[in-house]
């Protein structure tokens, strides 16, 4: 007999070029009932980046308008651009009893605590800063300013580190991977997410 559960979300965090993404991808190829939030972003795409797939490319003008119309559940102002997370889509997956991923940056994750929503915090940590440096070079998309204000950022993201529920040192990936799928086949298991336990427990099998 199968029990029905609350959906939840899952918020990976990290630094740029922490892995996050790489991780999430990952995770949505392995696990059946988890699908990934596309949040919305004023920064412009890039290369191999898709509309309505990686993210939902606005105008700074049309992010504003989607914001004060309160259709966000959190927004953040990452490296000078707009994020946000969208109300209505989070509902519709936790109406079909969806879990959700989420891929975003420290301040976004706050916000999102803030508003006691049911979630799942995952920081993602690089094992040491010379690494991030090395696959924020690497990956080759931004400039050498760019670079150094993520570094920065990266500096200060890390002291929010215990505000969240659990880290994972991403130096391998598949390991990290398997690390998250642990926590989210424990976090499944909590008690609170059960709907009427008890009902369900004395209904009649063969009833």
């Amino acid at each position: 007999m199968a029990y029905k559960q609350d959906s939840f979300l899952i918020i990976l965090i990290a630094p740029s070029g922490g892995g996050k993404s790489t991780i999430g991808d990952r995770l949505l190829e392995l696990e059946n009932d988890l699908v990934y939030s596309i949040s919305s972003t004023t920064r412009k795409a890039r290369s191999g980046e898709k509309n309505r797939v990686d993210y939902f490319f606005l105008s700074e003008e049309e992010f504003i308008k989607r914001r004060e119309a309160g259709e966000y559940i959190e927004t953040a102002t990452v490296h000078g651009n707009y994020y946000g997370t969208s109300k209505e889509f989070i509902k519709q997956q936790q109406e079909a009893g969806n879990n959700i991923l989420l891929d975003i940056d420290v301040q976004g994750a706050l916000n999102i605590l803030k508003q006691k929503i049911e979630c799942v915090t995952v920081f993602i940590l690089p094992p040491h800063h010379d690494i991030l440096e090395k696959r924020l070079i690497d990956r080759n998309t931004d400039d050498a300013d760019t670079i150094a204000l993520r570094l920065t950022n990266a500096g200060k993201e890390i002291k929010y580190i215990n505000d969240f529920d659990y880290l994972v040192i991403n130096d391998d990936l598949e390991h990290a991977v398997a690390e998250i799928r642990k926590i989210i086949a424990v976090e499944s298991l909590r008690s609170k997410r059960y709907k009427n336990i008890e009902q369900e427990y004395y209904r009649r099998k063969y009833a």
